[in-house]
């Protein structure tokens, strides 16, 4: 979903931004991820955001952070967002849709008094983030289309292939990542790689070890 704001330098992006802290959930910049809120510190941020500058910090629980389930530790890198589409559910719901920005680094978790948390982020790290296309050349695409097939395959996934050829490698690549079902920590590798090149390889040597578990799970389910 395109945005109505294009961001050239990392100085136009807030140096304090809302989170929302999402196990799995997997941002990158100029993807689009939805979003069902319900939780009422979520409508709040919500609301926040829209009446300022509509931008939030997509992050994950740090995974080593124990059993805080109300307030976890955060990672340190995640995706900031521009709220791209908002709606009213009439239930007490918002269906909204982020559309990555750049990713940042937590500076600091600032005291608040707002029901949900904010971070003090640098962006500086994630220049290239702002610049669409960026690296996309440097893509193996035929490693990536062969994973991708022989995932769907071993899974009985079906794909719309004419969609998938006509993709840019960076809309491909983050569209990929962000659908992939692994967990946090692969999502992670996957956020933080170093460009859209070493995502992608990434992607294709999780993938492929899944692939090898799986198969190694049902030949040893047949002895």
């Amino acid at each position: 979903m395109a945005s109505n704001v294009v961001y050239h330098k990392i100085e136009e992006l807030p140096g304090v931004i809302p989170v929302f802290p999402l196990r799995a959930a997997l941002l990158l910049p100029r993807g689009e991820m939805p979003l069902n809120v319900f939780e009422p510190r979520y409508l709040a941020l919500i609301d926040d955001a829209i009446r300022n500058q509509r931008i939030v910090g997509m992050i994950q629980p740090d995974p080593e952070s124990g059993e805080d389930e109300e307030r976890p530790a955060l990672v340190r890198i995640g995706c900031a967002g521009r709220l791209t589409a908002f709606a009213e559910t009439g239930d007490g719901r918002y269906l909204v849709t982020l559309t990555g920005v750049a990713r940042f680094r937590v500076v600091e978790e600032l005291s608040v008094i707002t029901p949900y948390r904010q971070v003090r982020a640098a962006f500086d790290d994630f220049i290239a983030d702002l610049a669409p296309g960026e690296g996309q050349d440097d893509v193996d695409r035929e490693a990536l289309l062969k994973t991708l097939k022989d995932y769907l395959a071993a899974n009985n996934l079906e794909a719309d292939w004419d969609g998938i050829r006509r993709a840019p490698n960076e809309a491909l690549v983050n569209a990929l990542a962000m659908m992939s079902p692994f967990g946090p920590r692969e999502k992670q590798a996957l956020l933080e790689a170093a460009d859209l090149k070493s995502r992608a390889e990434i992607l294709v040597a999780v993938t492929e070890m899944d692939l090898a578990r799986a198969k190694g799970d049902a030949s040893s389910s047949l002895q």
